[in-house]
């Protein structure tokens, strides 16, 4: 459609099949200035290099076309009549729509990233019909499990509950983080779903692992590795999405992009960072202080003040969605309501390509 010159001439060569659009596009290993200063030899570039030239005289390019428009039609008739392939064998049923509207995820998702709100309620807007089979409902609550299909898909969910829970020994539990009982589960799960060859759907809302001397007593690395061990050896397509925040090592456990996830996309709503903007900003101003003090400076209650805000605003501009889509962190910032058909599309594509590789997550500790 445009002009490949010098190496990028061979680019479109070593397709299976070369178009080029008359008049615009062009192709030539040097352009008519460098021709001229090479050899001393006077053309034009159409001449040189164009669709003339290379599909009536040279044979390099298969396709003629008049415009752009037309060009893009006749990849479309080519590519409908490519032969079948083998698939990776995913397992869909006809589409159904949710039960419950999907705009009301709008007034769901809390303004304030701090705020509880009830996950489920998020997945019956996303799901098929509203059905959602959890996995484990009562146990590892901070962890949502469970199958369910997505514009006929079969999927199995991972997602954060962010409404604080109690477990069954009276433990109250923060909402957005993994807790022993929770990494555990999702371990489970995440196998479960491997050896059924059933897609991975992570919804992220978490703001990292449960810290402190009762977690670490109760063995929290090792219930957080089996999670982090089961996601990346992970065989089936994984896809992530981010409703609300992603910290620190709750990123690589709900398959952060360092996970490998075939698709992973933020809502608006998404914040992605090391860990908390406050949290942060405190530590890093504990850090300042000490810095600027070791120089024999005095910091005043005021300037301790105005540095924690300088710190906070910018930290807070690199948690945007927008901050981690610019650096390829995400493949797309997408509206909540076409969360479905992203997940759908990546499906679809990751169907065309069968698993090869054997499940083995190695050893657990227990």
């Amino acid at each position: 459609m445009g002009s490949c010159v010098a190496g990028g001439a061979y680019l479109p060569i070593m397709s299976d099949e070369a178009m080029i659009v008359d008049k615009t596009g062009s192709i030539f290993l040097a352009g008519s200035f460098l021709v001229k200063a090479a050899i001393g030899e006077d053309i034009d570039n159409e001449t040189l290099g164009g669709a003339t030239t290379h599909c009536e005289i040279s044979g390099v390019t298969d396709y003629k076309h008049p415009d752009d428009k037309s060009c893009l039609d006749a990849i479309k008739k080519i590519f409908d009549k490519i032969g079948d392939y083998q698939k990776a064998g995913f397992d869909r049923i006809a589409s159904a729509p949710p039960k419950k509207t999907p705009k009301d995820i709008y007034g769901i998702i809390p303004v304030e990233r701090d705020k509880p709100y009830d996950m489920v309620e998020v997945i019956h807007r996303l799901v098929d019909d509203s059905e959602f089979e959890e996995y484990k409902e009562k146990y590892g609550q901070t962890i949502l499990c469970g199958l369910a299909r997505i514009e006929g898909w079969a999927v199995g969910i991972v997602a954060n509950q962010r409404k604080v829970v109690k477990s069954k020994k009276g433990e109250m539990q923060f909402g957005g983080v993994i807790y022993s009982d929770s990494a555990d589960k999702a371990a489970r799960f995440i196998m479960n779903c491997n050896q059924k060859k059933i897609p991975l759907v992570f919804l992220q809302d978490v703001t990292g692992f449960m810290v402190g001397s009762r977690s670490e007593q109760g063995g929290i690395i090792k219930d957080g590795a089996k999670m982090v061990n089961a996601v990346a050896n992970s065989v089936v397509p994984k896809f992530t999405v981010i409703i609300g925040n992603s910290y620190g090592a709750g990123n690589y456990a709900m398959c952060g992009k360092a996970y490998d996830p075939r698709l992973i996309v933020g809502w608006p709503t998404a914040n992605i960072a090391v860990m908390g903007g406050s949290q942060a900003a405190n530590v890093l101003l504990q850090i300042e202080v000490a810095n600027l003090k070791s120089k024999g400076m005095v910091i005043t209650p005021e300037d301790e003040k105005a540095l924690l805000k300088k710190i906070i605003d910018r930290y807070n501009s690199q948690t945007s969605p927008y901050y981690a889509a610019s650096r390829l962190w995400l493949d797309a910032i997408i509206d909540p309501l076409d969360t479905r058909k992203v997940i759908s599309m990546g499906i679809e594509a990751a169907n065309h390509a069968p698993i090869e590789k054997a499940f083995n997550v190695g050893i657990l500790q227990t």
